[in-house]
């Protein structure tokens, strides 16, 4: 950020439309009532960016700054007890309305005028963000890479919550790209006995090898064989997708228990559709899980201060700010092996 023309710049990395991203200058935020301005450090790339990117997100408008996996320093803040210039932070980056049905049943995460920031609003891949007060979260010793990496994690930690699981379950998770593996992490931590699928080989591989998933099924013909086995003819008791992808989402209605649930966390556009006698019989539970709580955040924090999560593992690609513009379009390229790029600013 710069003095020009009287005002404080900054720069500002814009995807104008599904395909192309531009660096623009433009005003910096000042502070205002209720608001708290962050200097940005570390911006983690989620598939909600990615699929802004390649034009298949939901609930978007072009143009739109993206980035919403964050975390920076604290420059300003108003109505922020506790609070203090100069610390690290990272954001809830859904802002609420506080008044709704949702919100005053304790559920800000699907407030029903929620603003996602870098979604609805624009995000992170700025100098210096601007966001609700209340949104923000002390780092408490915390990494700006650890910091950065909360939110994904919350989200997975929000759907095994939602679903409830108990230790000693199957729990398959569907899709092992970050929010999938987040979604293991938790519910591994919630005893339960962790089943990956996916049709990248690779990454199951990963799920093996850096995250220690004991059982890992590679989605096809042979998926319900092969769950069959490793639950010992039963099927996993919980469901998560993971995938926003249609197909498997559909696919994975017969994956699941009798009595079982299936949670939806990966978000499509199309409609969905399944056996209304095979899902009826199993007297199955469907829901979704959108975003994470303050509980969620928490509780992932202190997952990463006991060493529970070791949030780096997912980091397999690190860039700077300046070049984000010309390595965005790889990240969409399988061959590449993204599970997450961090975006590096100093």
């Amino acid at each position: 950020m710069r003095e020009g023309r009287g005002k404080l710049d900054m720069e500002a990395l814009v995807c104008i439309k599904p395909g192309e991203l531009e660096y623009r200058e433009m005003d910096a935020p000042i502070a205002r009532p209720g608001q708290a301005i962050i200097k940005i450090r570390r911006i983690g790339i989620c598939g909600t960016d990615l699929h802004a990117f390649e034009g298949t997100q939901p609930y978007f408008e072009y143009p739109r700054i993206l980035g919403h996996e964050l975390a920076g320093d604290l420059v300003d803040l108003d109505r922020a007890p506790g609070f203090a210039p100069g610390e690290a932070v990272t954001v809830i980056p859904y802002f609420n309305c506080g008044t709704c049905i949702a919100c005053r049943r304790g559920m800000p995460n699907c407030c029903a005028v929620l603003k996602v920031c870098g979604v609805h609003i624009d995000g992170g891949m700025v100098d210096y963000l601007s966001v609700p007060s209340a949104s923000l979260v002390h780092g408490e010793g915390l990494s700006y890479d650890q910091l950065a990496l909360v939110e994904p994690l919350a989200i997975g930690a929000h759907a095994i919550r939602r679903a409830g699981v108990q230790a000693g379950e199957f729990v398959l998770v569907v899709g092992a790209g970050p929010i999938g593996l987040g979604t293991m992490e938790a519910a591994r931590i919630a005893g339960g006995e962790v089943i990956a699928m996916d049709i990248n080989v690779e990454r199951l591989r990963f799920c093996r090898e850096r995250l220690g998933v004991l059982h890992t099924v590679t989605g096809g013909a042979s998926a319900i064989e092969e769950l069959s086995h490793i639950t010992r003819g039963e099927m996993p008791t919980v469901v998560v997708d993971a995938t926003g992808n249609l197909e498997a989402i559909n696919q994975s209605f017969q994956y699941m228990a009798h009595g079982g649930r299936y949670v939806l966390v990966g978000l499509q556009k199309g409609e969905i559709r399944f056996s209304h006698p095979e899902f009826h019989k199993r007297e199955g539970t469907v829901m979704s899980s959108r975003n994470a709580t303050r509980q969620d955040f928490e509780s992932v924090m202190e997952a990463m201060r006991k060493k529970l999560i070791d949030p780096t593992v997912y980091i397999t690609h690190r860039v700077g700010f300046e070049a984000v513009k010309a390595e965005f379009a790889g990240w969409l390229d399988p061959a590449r092996g993204v599970i997450k790029a961090m975006v590096v600013k100093e």
